[in-house]
């Protein structure tokens, strides 16, 4: 039997899914993404899970895009399939907060892939980059557009025109992860901030992530504005009086996530 490409499982309210070609070091294919697209998707529609969290192996988040299916591919045959933008971006429709927990090599298309989740923590032997000028091409995922966002013009453009790769602690110091943690505790500290999220009430988390994500897309009249209309929206969710009767009753709340 094949092995599956993408492994899923479940912890509590918190969905799991882990690339699954390690043999490839997960080198990111047609195949790998349809599976993964799938697998979002189905989490994203689970009422059960309110966080994910995405992850490769010890050694390797994602090292890249698949070279050798990408090789022989000419102009007609990505741009009549659209060769990324078909199902690369799945992760773009979740709604849900997507962690990325990021060990060893996150290059390439693995890197476009961590910066697609909502934040990146990464182990202490992490390295992240962008070598696709090596091979004759530049990112096609995104990485010139959302690597100078999160670390600067100066530091991308030396990155991807350089190819070089930058280390858990650059790209923390750069701001491309939220957070460094040693190898052996990555999993169960990816778990514990899914758990935090998972708790909170879901019509807040979704909000909350949509409303920084508008921060990336419009100027700070427009963010604000949307902002403001969330904030007002959630007065009408059962768990923002649940909340905020929970605080001053100095007790737990109880979401019901409606």
């Amino acid at each position: 039997m094949q092995e599956e490409l993408v492994l899923s499982r479940k912890e509590g309210r918190v969905g799991i899914l882990q690339l699954n070609r390690p043999a490839q070091l997960n080198a990111l294919n047609d195949a790998l993404m349809d599976a993964l697209g799938a697998a979002l998707l189905a989490m994203e529609k689970d009422d059960a899970i309110g966080c994910i969290i995405l992850t490769g192996s010890a050694k390797a988040f994602a090292a890249g895009a698949d070279i050798s299916a990408m090789q022989p591919m000419t102009l007609s045959d990505v741009t009549r399939n659209n060769f990324i933008g078909r199902n690369w971006e799945t992760i773009l429709q979740v709604r849900k907060p997507v962690i990325a927990a990021v060990a060893g090599y996150a290059l390439g298309g693995g890197c476009e892939l961590a910066m697609m989740c909502d934040f990146i923590i990464a182990a202490d032997n992490a390295k992240f980059g962008q070598p696709e000028i090596k091979i004759g091409i530049i990112p096609g995922a995104g990485g010139t557009q959302r690597l100078p966002r999160a670390v600067s013009k100066s530091k991308a453009m030396d990155m991807v025109l350089t190819g070089r790769m930058m280390d858990a602690q650059e790209a923390e110091r750069a701001g491309l992860v939220s957070r460094i943690v040693p190898a052996d505790k990555l999993e169960q500290e990816a778990l514990d901030a899914a758990t935090i999220i998972a708790g909170m009430s879901l019509p807040s988390v979704i909000a909350a992530k949509e409303a920084v994500n508008r921060a990336y897309e419009t100027t700070l009249t427009e963010g604000v504005r949307f902002e403001r209309r969330s904030f007002h929206a959630l007065f009408a969710t059962q768990d923002q009086k649940e909340g905020m009767k929970a605080f001053l009753e100095k007790r737990k709340p109880d979401f019901r996530h409606e």
